[in-house]
């Protein structure tokens, strides 16, 4: 045992890896106007994408809202959205207080979220594929629901 591994430490010093940190320091200093293209351009492309999928979900919540019976424009409010979510799927209002308290707005958003979801798939008459596509996947599920086939259903009205 102790052979394997006096040839270990012996292998490692045959590598003969030797770093030149005065150049590595050169380098640095120096602008690589190409190293900046690339940098921008993938910077570029993670904008143009996020803005895609933002605009994707946008219109899936506006479709989602207009076949309940509220305002699609309600979608683009910030705050206001979540209300409207909050009615379509019978949850509580002041629900959206825990998103505003500190600390608990770290974990609360997202078991309300998922609650909201679930009750969301269940109003618009699909099961737990859908749920779960929710959950993990909505920038792509909210628009599936919102342009789909799917009707609403209105249950009932929650107890405030």
């Amino acid at each position: 045992m102790m052979a394997l591994f006096t040839m270990g430490l012996l292998a490692q010093n045959d590598l003969d890896v030797q770093f030149d940190l005065d150049n590595l320091n050169a380098l640095a200093a120096e602008p690589n106007p190409e190293v900046a293209a690339g940098a921008f351009a993938l910077l570029g492309v993670v904008w143009l994408v996020s803005i895609v999928i933002s605009l994707m979900f946008v219109a899936g919540l506006w479709k989602i809202f207009s076949k309940a019976g509220k305002p699609g424009w309600a979608a683009i409010i910030p705050i206001y959205n979540l209300i409207v979510l909050f009615e379509i799927t019978g949850k509580p209002i002041w629900w959206i207080v825990l998103f505003l308290i500190p600390v608990v707005n770290f974990i609360a958003p997202l078991i309300v979220m998922i609650l909201v979801y679930i009750t969301l798939a269940e109003r618009f008459g699909r099961g737990g594929g859908t749920i779960v596509g929710l959950i993990l996947l909505p920038f792509i599920f909210v628009p599936m629901l919102g342009f789909g086939s799917a009707t609403y259903q209105a249950g009932p009205t929650p107890d405030t």
